[in-house]
């Protein structure tokens, strides 16, 4: 069965206006960096919105989750702003069962060419694959169950809760 692939925006997708010195959104990236990493996975995928994540509504996460719901794959990644990934992902842990959900996102946007964005979406579709059913975030190699997870502002990395004072 293929994958499902919920575009939301977040840095993943942000794009950079020389003259006024913002950042912005155009369109997605997911397309071109599937073709960059030679990607060779069935995958379906649909933009929802293309927003930062810290304007994210409850309408939108909402929105997100009855997409999830609706969707009639049982591997589903999102893209999403890493600033409030982990609000969602509690979100559609408390309202999906029987599907296998990994958010990723990147903290410098794709056309940077420094961004962990391609090796965050590669990392997500293999955990996507393997994982059993649950919600996850995977961040730079690593994969968290959606209640145990943050993101560290002073580091800039995400990390367990767990064991954290």
């Amino acid at each position: 069965m293929p994958i499902r692939v919920f575009v939301t925006g977040g840095t993943f997708d942000k794009e950079y206006n020389e003259i006024t010195g913002r950042l912005y959104f155009k369109d997605t990236h997911l397309p071109e960096m599937l073709v960059l990493g030679r990607s060779r996975l069935d995958v379906r995928m649909e933009t929802l919105m293309m927003i930062d994540s810290l304007d994210m509504t409850d309408a939108d996460r909402s929105l997100i989750a009855d997409r999830c719901l609706s969707s009639e794959e049982d591997r589903i990644l999102i893209t999403h702003g890493t600033d409030t990934m982990a609000e969602t992902a509690a979100l559609l842990a408390s309202r999906l069962t029987g599907k296998t959900v990994v958010l990723t996102g990147a903290m410098v946007p794709y056309k940077f060419g420094s961004s962990d964005g391609l090796f965050n979406l590669g990392s997500a579709l293999a955990f996507v694959q393997a994982l059993p059913h649950g919600v996850y975030v995977a961040m730079n190699g690593r994969c968290f169950s959606w209640d145990n997870v943050r993101k560290n502002r002073q580091t800039g990395e995400f990390e367990e809760l767990t064991g954290l004072s």
